[in-house]
C-alpha cells in the first residue's frame, strides 16, 4: 500500500513540482502519530499555490484525512481553485482552515461553488481573507443550498452591510449551520440596520448555537433589539459581543435576558464599557435567577471594585457559573482578596479564569494568565480539539467537538 508521503512525492514528480520539506515532514509525522488531520500552518516556509496544488492532487482520492489546516500561508485565488477542485472529489475532509491567506473574491466564489455539491465538509474558516462583498455573498448563497456545513468563520473578511444581510437571510432558512463568526465587518452605516435583520433571523432560526458579532460598533440600542429577539430563542448557547460599544444600559438588557433564558451558556462582553453598574445588573441576574450561564468574560470593561465584588459574590451564590474572566479592569486589593478566596476554596479553578493571585509585602495582587475565553473556542481545529470540555464552544457543551 502506497503511503501518503510516497503518494505526495510521486504527484510532485508527475507535475514537475518541487517537493516541500515541510509537507513531507508533516505527512511522515502524521503517519507515525496516526492523526486524522494535516496541520501546515505558515511558519518559516509558508506554502504557495504550487504546494497546495500538489497537496490537493495527493488528497483527491484519500479517505483518511479528515482535517486540513493551511492557515497563515500564501494561498491566493489560484490555490483556492485547487482546493475547490479537491472538495469536489474528496469524500473525507470535514474541516478546512484557510485563515489569513491571500484569497480574494474569485477564490471565495470557487470555494463556495464547490460546496454546492459537497456533502462532507462540516467547518470552514476563511477569517482574514479579503473576500469582500462579492465573495461573501457567494458563501451566503451557498448556505441556501448546502445542508452539511455546520460552522463558518468569515470574520475580518471585509464583509459589508449587503453581505451581512445576505448571511442573515440565508441563516433564516438554513438548518445545518450551528456556529458562525461575522466579526469585524466594514460598516459605513448605522449598525442598527444589521441588527434588524439579525433579530429576525434569531427569531426563526432553531439551529444556530454559536454566534460571534465582535467589532460591529454595536451600541446599547442594538443590544436591546438583539435581546428582544433572544426572548423567543431557545437554541443559542454562545453569544460573543466583544469589542463593541456596550455600556451599562446594554448590560441591563442582557441581564434581563439572563433572568428568563435557560439556554445561553457562554457570554463574551470583553472590551466594552459596562462599568460597575453594568456588572451589577449582570451579577443580580446571575445570583438570583439564572442557572444556565457557565462562562462570562468582562475583560477590559472599566469595572472597579464594586462591580467586580458583586460578580464574585454572584459566583458564590450560583454554582453553575464556573468560568469568569476579569483582567483589564481595576483589580484593587478587595477584589484580589475575593478572587484569591474563590481560588483557594476551589469554587473557582485556576484554569477557569484569567488571573492568578500573588503577594508582595503582605499585599495580595492578581497577575494575568492566558486562560482567556477566546482561546477556548474555534481557534482549535476540530480534529485536535482543546482539552477543556467546558468552554471549547457551545457545541462542546453539548458533548460535541469544537467546530474549528
Amino acid at each position: 500500500m502506497v503511503s501518503l508521503p510516497q503518494r505526495y512525492s510521486a504527484v510532485c514528480a508527475d507535475l514537475q513540482l518541487p517537493t516541500s520539506p515541510d509537507v513531507l515532514r508533516v505527512l511522515h509525522e502524521r503517519g507515525r502519530a496516526r492523526s486524522s488531520g494535516i496541520r501546515l500552518p505558515g511558519g518559516g516556509g509558508r506554502l504557495t499555490d504550487r504546494d497546495v496544488l500538489a497537496l490537493s492532487v495527493t488528497l483527491r482520492q484519500d479517505v483518511t484525512v479528515a482535517g486540513l489546516d493551511l492557515r497563515y500561508n500564501r494561498v491566493t485565488d489560484e490555490g483556492a481553485k485547487h482546493l475547490a477542485d479537491l472538495l469536489q472529489h474528496n469524500v473525507a475532509i470535514e474541516h478546512l482552515n484557510l485563515m489569513c491567506n491571500n484569497i480574494e473574491a474569485e477564490g471565495a466564489e470557487l470555494l463556495a461553488k464547490s460546496l454546492h455539491g459537497n456533502s462532507t465538509l462540516r467547518s470552514l474558516r476563511m477569517a482574514g481573507n479579503k473576500i469582500a462583498s462579492r465573495g461573501s455573498m457567494r458563501f451566503a448563497a451557498m448556505l441556501q443550498v448546502n445542508s452539511t456545513l455546520q460552522a463558518l468563520d468569515v470574520s475580518d473578511c471585509d464583509l459589508d452591510t449587503q453581505s451581512l444581510i445576505g448571511f442573515t437571510i440565508a441563516l433564516s432558512t438554513n438548518k445545518s449551520i450551528q456556529a458562525v463568526d461575522l466579526s469585524r465587518p466594514l460598516l459605513f452605516s448605522h449598525q442598527e440596520e444589521i441588527m434588524v435583520h439579525l433579530a429576525r433571523m434569531l427569531q426563526v432560526n432553531q439551529h444556530l448555537q454559536e454566534l460571534h458579532l465582535g467589532q460591529h460598533g454595536m451600541t446599547d440600542s442594538a443590544v436591546e433589539r438583539l435581546c428582544e429577539a433572544l426572548r423567543g430563542n431557545s437554541v443559542l448557547r454562545y453569544l460573543d459581543l466583544r469589542c463593541n460599544r456596550i455600556t451599562r444600559d446594554g448590560a441591563k438588557f442582557l441581564a434581563e435576558i439572563l433572568r428568563h433564558n435557560s439556554t445561553l451558556e457562554i457570554l463574551d462582553l470583553s472590551s466594552n464599557r459596562i462599568e460597575d453598574d453594568g456588572a451589577g445588573h449582570l451579577s443580580k441576574a446571575i445570583a438570583r435567577h439564572n442557572r444556565s450561564l457557565r462562562a462570562l468574560s468582562v475583560t477590559s470593561n472599566s469595572i472597579a471594585s464594586r462591580g467586580l465584588l458583586l460578580l464574585t459574590e454572584a459566583m458564590q451564590l450560583n454554582p453553575s457559573l464556573s468560568h469568569i474572566y476579569i483582567w483589564g479592569n481595576k483589580l484593587e486589593e478587595p477584589v484580589c482578596a475575593a478572587v484569591s478566596s474563590l481560588l483557594q476554596s476551589g469554587r473557582l479553578l485556576q484554569e477557569a479564569t484569567d488571573v492568578s493571585p500573588y503577594e508582595v509585602d503582605g499585599q495580595r495582587c492578581l497577575a494575568e494568565v492566558f486562560h482567556g475565553l477566546r482561546r477556548h473556542y474555534y481557534w482549535t481545529s476540530n480534529f485536535d480539539a482543546h482539552s477543556d470540555p467546558v468552554v471549547n464552544s457551545a457545541l462542546v457543551l453539548m458533548g460535541r467537538d469544537s467546530m474549528f
